[in-house]
């Protein structure tokens, strides 16, 4: 099972790269986007791949850690519901996790070829995903310190690069608006 960064072979990804990219991360599809993949987690570093997820308005992710142990809290104490799901770009992700064996998976709740931008996806956006529906919530997702230990510093400094910010690089944070299912055949569309 891959943890934290270990010592290895493969190279992290350079800041030059992630400039290179560019242009192939921001021709990602505008809407109508294949899921690539469901993640979920039950605990810190601690990931499984389901083929179905249930997401509700009052508990996020079913079962997920974001109920009893959020990183974000409201003033009140309650985990802050704009973060209950994670949607990371297929391109990015594929470019900034090359070492898919010692290193953990970045455990966003999908992985999908879409454009996160602001320009396409607002604050405010509604996704229709399986028989749920999630809106794209205004918290952004700097990524963090475990961000820059498993896939480095150069690509951490080009996600939060402050013209870059509203390019989304590290994806997008969600709430659920309407309680359902998502399966990972399911495709990603924005509601008008």
């Amino acid at each position: 099972m891959a943890v934290d960064r270990l010592s290895t072979d493969l190279p992290l990804t350079s800041r030059q790269e992630c400039e290179m990219a560019m242009p192939h991360i921001l021709d990602a599809p505008k809407d109508d986007a294949a899921i690539h993949s469901l993640c979920f987690r039950t605990g810190y570093s601690e990931r499984s791949f389901p083929e179905r997820i249930q997401v509700s308005v009052e508990r996020g992710i079913e079962g997920e850690r974001w109920l009893h142990d959020p990183w974000l809290k409201r003033a009140d104490g309650q985990p802050d519901p704009r973060i209950q799901v994670s949607i990371l770009s297929l391109r990015v992700m594929n470019l900034c996790w090359r070492d898919r064996v010692n290193t953990v998976h970045p455990g966003d709740t999908m992985i999908a070829d879409l454009d996160m931008t602001e320009a396409n996806m607002p604050v405010g956006t509604k996704l229709q995903i399986g028989s749920a529906v999630i809106e794209v919530s205004d918290k952004f997702n700097t990524a963090c310190a475990k961000w820059k230990a498993r896939y480095g510093i150069d690509s951490l400094a080009w996600i939060n690069h402050r013209p870059n910010r509203p390019l989304r690089l590290r994806g997008v944070l969600c709430r659920v608006v309407v309680d359902g299912e998502i399966r990972a055949t399911d495709r990603i569309h924005k509601l008008p």
